[in-house]
């Protein structure tokens, strides 16, 4: 089970990090407002889901 949530974990970064360069690729070409915006709030979202699954790796390794 922790293996599970480790790997999810890692996908989840792994999709922190691809919204992330999408965003500042998007900002360097002078992209639409819109779309940073959606982009941003996608790698909010994405950082909570990460962070949650880090906390829970945490918990059940301490047990």
């Amino acid at each position: 089970m922790i293996t599970v949530f480790k790997i999810l974990a890692i996908v989840a970064m792994a999709a922190v990090l691809i919204v992330l360069v999408r965003g500042l690729i998007n900002m360097m070409r002078g992209g639409d407002g819109v779309t940073s915006n959606k982009l941003m709030q996608a790698r909010v979202l994405l950082q909570a889901v990460a962070l949650a699954l880090i906390l829970l790796v945490v918990y059940f390794t301490r047990k």
